[in-house]
Formats: structure tokens, C-alpha cells, sequence
């Protein structure tokens, strides 16, 4: 581990070298790598947090610039998934460290395997239901985490520690319904924004691993564009059905498969009924009499029908070009069949 480049931790009175020991030794894991975890994996890398997990589902998309640090052109026009990019940018900010990138959705099926082992667990996706799996695995699994979301110039942060506070549903006993919650596609995000939440995530995330506690407790709350900085408090729920009465509804996992209509982008993600491995060469092998084929370690791309079929080696798919989770669906039947 480099004196030079912790130096500025190791003087810090809040974490110093023993502080500096236990960042070397923890896995921090980054569900989602946006514009909160764009924040998170960067801070993280450069703080000497031993080893990373990245999961993401998504591809690098043009929209994404704006907004997500760890990404520029070039992943655009190479077409990335965002594990992989990240990854590649973290490893060139800090050799010393492990990144492990995962291109997976994460779900009720594989959350338990992927977050096993994290000392911490930090929040960068984009919708409600993913973040109750979170708070599922991580009581489970007693392995604290952050929760943090963004919208126009509105952010919040919440820090979980497991049988020391409440937990997510303490906080928020049911999702919103759907269609209910706001979208970064309808209402905007001021850039600045993700920025400010992801650091206050990064610094309770370190705060856990240094300390095995953290200063702030309850909703952290900020509107970046009028100037507020608001605390609300958070009372553990005794009847709460995940934290107190050890049910998890969240990772009973569906038998069939689903698509969903990508956030912010012309695209439809579908998964698979069962969790499954793809061989990706194979595959690539089979549609090259159809389309021209890309291939990386983690995907391959195809354009069949006047659509973009870019497919996961856990069977999971996005179609890129429509909507419509119909098409997409048939789609995957025809050209995958898994």
C-alpha cells in the first residue's frame, strides 16, 4: 500500500493508518453505476478500498454523459456495458486494488450470491424495487448499507445498519406504485446533484468500514438549486416485517420471465425464468449467418430485424430500437430461445 498516495488519509485524524489498514482489507460493492455510482467506484478506488464489486445491467448510452463520470465518447462508440467501463477506468486510477464487474441485473435470484462477502453495500440504482432486494440481502446477510437516490435537483441518503437501526422499510414500509415515483426521464437531473449525494454516500460508506458506525443517522435530505440541507429522523418499525420479523418478500424470486422498458433510453431489457449461462461464442457462432456479430468477454451485439439485440452471459437480453416489450420479447424467443 503507497504512503504517497494515502498520505493525506493517513495525516487525517478520522482514519490514519489503522483507519487506512481496514480500507485495504474491506469489498465495498456498488449496485448500479450511473451517476451515483459513477461517484461511488471513483472515490472508492481512490481512497484504497481493498477490493470492488461493480454490478450493473445497463449499456453506456450518449444520454449518460451528462450526468455519469466514469464514462465518456469512446464507450459510446465502443457500446460498453457499464461494468466493463468502469472497470477499465478504475483499474487505470488505482493498480493497487481488486475490480470485479458484473453484468448482471441484480434480483432476488442471484442478490444474496453477488453481495455475499461486502462489508458494505452502497446504492446507485434507479428504482424502488431493486432497493428493496438490497434491503432484503443486506438484513439477511447483516451487511450494512447506503441508500441514496436522486431526481431533478432533489437527492436523500440513508445509511442501514442492520440490528443497530432501522432498516429501508422502517423508512418506507412499501414501494411507491407503479408509475407513481417521478424518472429522471420526465423530471431531468441537475448533474451537480448525483455528484453531492454520491460523496455523502462514499463518506458514510467509509465512515462504516473505518469505524463500524456512522455520524449521520437518519434521511439525509438536499435540494441542491434552492440551498437546503434537511435531516429527518428515522424510527425503527418493532413490527417490521423484514428488520424485526425476519421476512424477506422482496427475494421471493419470480418463476417467469420479465422485460422492462429501460429508463431514459429506446431500448426493452428482457431475463430470462431461470438463471442460466450462456456460451457466448457459441451463440455468436449461431447468429453470424443472420447479422454481423460483436462479442467482449461480458456481451454480444447483433442487428436482427432493424433492432440491436445485445445479450448478457446470464441469459439476460436488452433490445435496443422499441419499446414495446411485446417485440422484444419474441425477439429473444426467436434469436436466443432460453
Amino acid at each position: 500500500m503507497s504512503d504517497v498516495r494515502y498520505s493525506r488519509q493517513h495525516v487525517l485524524q478520522e482514519i490514519g493508518r489503522e483507519g487506512q489498514r481496514r480500507l485495504g482489507q474491506a469489498t465495498a460493492a456498488v449496485v448500479g453505476c450511473g451517476a451515483l455510482g459513477s461517484v461511488h467506484c471513483q472515490l472508492l478506488a481512490r481512497a484504497g478500498v481493498g477490493r470492488l464489486l461493480v454490478v450493473d445491467r445497463d449499456l453506456v448510452e450518449e444520454s449518460n454523459l451528462q450526468r455519469q463520470l466514469l464514462f465518456d465518447e469512446d464507450d459510446v462508440a465502443q457500446g460498453r456495458c457499464k461494468a466493463d467501463a468502469a472497470a477499465l477506468k478504475l483499474r487505470r486510477i488505482n493498480s493497487e486494488i481488486r475490480v470485479e464487474a458484473r453484468a448482471e441485473d441484480l434480483g432476488p435470484s442471484n442478490v444474496v450470491g453477488l453481495l455475499a462477502g461486502a462489508d458494505v453495500v452502497l446504492d446507485g440504482t434507479d428504482n424502488f424495487e431493486t432497493r428493496y432486494v438490497i434491503n432484503d440481502a443486506c438484513v439477511k446477510l447483516g451487511t450494512p448499507w447506503v441508500y441514496g437516490g436522486v431526481i431533478g435537483t432533489v437527492g436523500m441518503s440513508l445509511a442501514i445498519v442492520p440490528g443497530r437501526g432501522p432498516c429501508l422499510r422502517c423508512a418506507f414500509p412499501d414501494p411507491p406504485l407503479a408509475g407513481a415515483a417521478a424518472s429522471c426521464e420526465s423530471v431531468g437531473v441537475l448533474n451537480a446533484a448525483p455528484v453531492v449525494i454520491g460523496g455523502v454516500q462514499v463518506a458514510q460508506a467509509i465512515h462504516l468500514l473505518v469505524e463500524g458506525r456512522v455520524g449521520q443517522s437518519g434521511i439525509l435530505s438536499l435540494d441542491l438549486w434552492r440551498g437546503t440541507w434537511e435531516t429527518f429522523s428515522v424510527a425503527h418499525d418493532p413490527a417490521c416485517p423484514c428488520c424485526v420479523e425476519g421476512r424477506y418478500d422482496f427475494l421471493a424470486a419470480d418463476s417467469v420471465s420479465r422485460s422492462t422498458a429501460l429508463c431514459g433510453g429506446n431500448a426493452v431489457q428482457v431475463v430470462p425464468s431461470a438463471r442460466v449461462r450462456l456460451e457466448l461464442g457459441q451463440l455468436a457462432r449461431r447468429l453470424a449467418e443472420i447479422g454481423k456479430v460483436r462479442t467482449t468477454e461480458l456481451l454480444l451485439r447483433v442487428e436482427v430485424e432493424g433492432l440491436e439485440l445485445v445479450v448478457f452471459a446470464d441469459g439476460r437480453a436488452i433490445v435496443r430500437g422499441t419499446t414495446d416489450e411485446a417485440v422484444a420479447r419474441a425477439l429473444y424467443a426467436r434469436y436466443v430461445g432460453c
